[in-house]
């Protein structure tokens, strides 16, 4: 039986996530297609739930503030130290995600 549609993208977003610098992620963020993922949520999931097109998810994701787009204040500051993030690209996104 072949594996569905979320099982598939959860195999695959969970093999393409890797820590990167920001430096190397800049051309996501230049064409403003770099989303932060709060620290409490699973990267993995978010990605899940973007390929799904989980409207529903998303908005309350948003509501709640633990998804947005990455300002410029924020860029700046990750920009500075050259901060390593937890990445993975949901095209056209780039979710990243700073741990503590």
């Amino acid at each position: 039986m072949p594996e569905d549609r979320e099982a598939l993208l959860r195999k695959e977003y969970h093999s393409q996530t890797a820590r990167i610098n920001w430096h190397d992620l800049q051309t996501y963020y230049a064409h403003g297609n770099a989303i932060s993922v709060g620290s409490d949520l699973n990267l993995v999931e978010v990605a899940v739930q973007l390929g799904l097109d989980n409207t529903d998810q998303f908005q309350q994701w948003i509501a709640d503030g633990q998804i947005a787009s990455v300002h410029d204040d924020q860029a700046l500051v990750w920009y500075e130290v050259n901060q390593e993030l937890w990445a993975v690209v949901a095209p056209p996104w780039l979710l990243v995600q700073q741990r503590t």
